[in-house]
């Protein structure tokens, strides 16, 4: 692999606080225009009219599914590749980075195909009206099979960012998200020479965004630098490193997928107090990754350095990285809420001109983001155990979390105090979450701590 000597001794003998600053700057930028996909989206369908809003709103728990198994076959592939590189073993991390490439394009392929299959009945459990099917599908239809291509895509950017390069897969993701950005109005409202395609013009200027990037990552993959071996990966090479990836990238995937598990819930509660809160929590949903933007980044740029650390067996450097990340993050999400707080009747009239809707959205803003320092917690330190090669543990946090703690505290505040206390409900799970998983990183690194004395003296 190119630079590898250079890539290793980067995260392991340098300052863990340049190394993460080096890494998530860039993981910013490249962040905050992957999210532009679905928010510039839902801004240009916003003129549709209210109908419109609403289906797209329906639509974001599905595609973060497929997105979901994306970031776990991306955490696996980066934990196996970091290991190794930490390790010294470099042919065995080129080995890994060329088999994460076609696991990710079969299960991306089975996952998709399963969800357009039954794309109805899912829409309906969630609460969707049946005369929203039209417009729903409309979307799904073109983007579920272009949704293979971002798998790969954000597969193949996680071997470079267990590479230490974060800036490569920071401006693909912006050029792509640029793009997208400037298609949309073209396709959705058909201007020049271009077809009126209503909603579906806006996965249509996706799914090509997302082609342009495709096309240009394997190149860099296999021929520019060849991290990725241009034959087929043997048998047994299958066998090793995707049975390594996929013990880690599984649970990771699992651990995701409960992000637009618990939303489809979430939205379906939603849909109890009518279509206006429904789209007020789709555009809510969508300023959310803006809002944690750093969070996000973060949980890219923070695992590398750790999965490194540990095939090193630096566990001191592991614990400086993961202190360090979490205390920033709780300031940086402080600041965050109070931005958002003072401005929340702007925003929200930026997506609506309803009254019932720009209310909702601004409800939103004053209570959600209080949680999201405390979903930072969260967020990182399941990337964290992941780096550690514990998936089981970030699994189990996770269902915790939605299922023991966000979802059932959200449905209860709405129950009793309405709207209100739907937000409110939420951000209480987020707290109690955030305290458990502290406490499970701390103790895992412990453990590790224990086996790596033992190993000495034996």
């Amino acid at each position: 692999m190119n630079q590898k000597t250079d890539n290793r001794n980067n995260l392991v003998e340098g300052s863990i606080r340049q190394s993460l600053i080096q890494m998530t700057l860039p993981m910013i930028v490249g962040m905050f225009m992957l999210f532009t996909f679905s928010l510039v989206d839902t801004w240009f369908i916003s003129f549709l009219g209210t109908d419109s809003l609403t289906a797209i709103s329906f639509t974001f728990p599905v595609t973060f599914t497929v997105t979901s198994l994306a970031i776990g076959l991306g955490i696996g592939a980066a934990a196996v590749v970091g290991k190794c590189l930490g390790s010294s073993a470099f042919d065995a991390a080129k080995q890994a980075a060329t088999v994460i490439n076609y696991l990710s394009f079969g299960l991306a392929a089975v996952l998709a195909t399963f969800l357009w299959w039954f794309m109805e009945p899912i829409f309906g459990l969630m609460g969707a009206d049946p005369a929203l099917f039209s417009a729903i599908s409309a979307y799904m239809n073109v983007w579920f099979p272009g949704s293979v291509l971002v798998v790969c895509i954000m597969s193949g950017n996680s071997v470079l960012r267990a590479c230490g390069d974060t800036k490569t897969p920071s401006i693909l993701m912006a050029a792509a998200g640029l793009l997208n950005a400037v298609l949309d109005p073209f396709l959705i409202f058909g201007l020049g020479l271009f077809p009126e395609l209503g909603i579906a013009g806006a996965a249509w200027a996706t799914v090509i965004a997302w082609s342009v990037g495709f096309v240009y990552l394997m190149y860099l993959l296999v021929i520019k630098r060849e991290l990725v071996s241009a034959s087929l990966p043997s048998v047994e090479a299958l066998r090793q490193s995707g049975r390594d990836m996929l013990r880690i990238g599984i649970p990771a995937a699992g651990a995701n997928m409960m992000t637009p598990l618990a939303s489809g819930v979430m939205t379906a509660i939603a849909a109890g107090f009518g279509g206006n809160a429904v789209a007020a929590y789709g555009v809510g949903a969508r300023l959310e990754p803006m809002a944690t933007l750093l969070v996000l980044a973060m949980s890219s740029s923070l695992p590398p350095l750790i999965s490194q650390n540990y095939g090193a067996g630096r566990l001191d450097r592991v614990r400086e990285a993961y202190d360090l990340a979490i205390r920033f993050i709780g300031l940086w999400q402080l600041g965050i809420y109070l931005l958002l707080a003072l401005t929340a009747p702007l925003l929200a009239s930026v997506f609506s001109q309803d009254d019932e809707v720009t209310r909702a959205i601004s409800l939103f803003l004053w209570i959600l983001p209080l949680g999201y320092g405390l979903q930072g917690v969260i967020i990182l330190t399941n990337s964290s155990l992941n780096a550690l090669h514990k998936p089981a543990s970030a699994l189990y946090l996770s269902v915790a979390r939605f299922f023991v703690f966000y979802v059932p505290l959200a449905w209860a505040g709405s129950l009793y105090f309405g709207l209100e206390g739907f937000f409110a409900g939420a951000v209480c799970g987020n707290l109690m979450m955030a305290a458990i998983s502290w406490r499970a990183f701390n103790r895992a690194l412990a453990s590790e701590q224990l086996l790596q004395e033992a190993s000495s003296l034996a």
